[in-house]
């Protein structure tokens, strides 16, 4: 798929960073592990702390995740200083996550000037366990941006 900007690795790398350093990011520990153009990989370390009784992760978690990377996978083939906001998203469930690495790999499967549909897969330490696609707005620079 090519995509009408230029990809600068440590332009991507630095917004990533930053994105990743507040709110739920950060407070469940994501990180993007691999960046390229319209494809993203995000792990999230599943705590014993955040597991149910039964020993596995709620559902919430594993959307959580899909719904950072859904819009991250977006930000580095898009116009600097436009956003991206999910409008939806499906997920289908195929195993429990337990303690141990959740990992999310997304891919641009269609992309406009103004939406995306993305395809998600995430596994829990190489086991498959959720399969989404979802759809985002990418809404251009707000006045008030500053350049970048």
């Amino acid at each position: 798929m090519q995509f009408s900007f230029r990809f600068d690795p440590e332009i991507i790398w630095a917004e990533q960073l930053e994105r990743e350093s507040v709110g739920l990011p950060k407070l469940l520990g994501m990180r993007t592990t691999e960046i390229e153009p319209g494809r993203s990989v995000c792990e999230l370390p599943v705590r014993p702390e955040i597991v149910t009784q039964y020993g596995m992760a709620h559902g919430g978690l594993v959307s959580a995740l899909i719904d950072h990377i859904l819009g991250s996978v977006c930000y580095p083939v898009i116009q600097r200083s436009s956003w991206v906001a999910t409008t939806t998203y499906t997920v289908n469930f195929l195993a429990p996550v337990r303690v141990g690495l959740l990992t999310a790999t997304a891919r641009i499967a269609s992309i406009t000037s103004r939406t995306a549909v993305v395809q998600v897969e995430a596994s829990n330490d190489g086991r498959e366990v959720a399969l989404a696609q979802g759809f985002a707005m990418l809404m251009p620079p707000r006045p008030d941006a500053k350049p970048s």
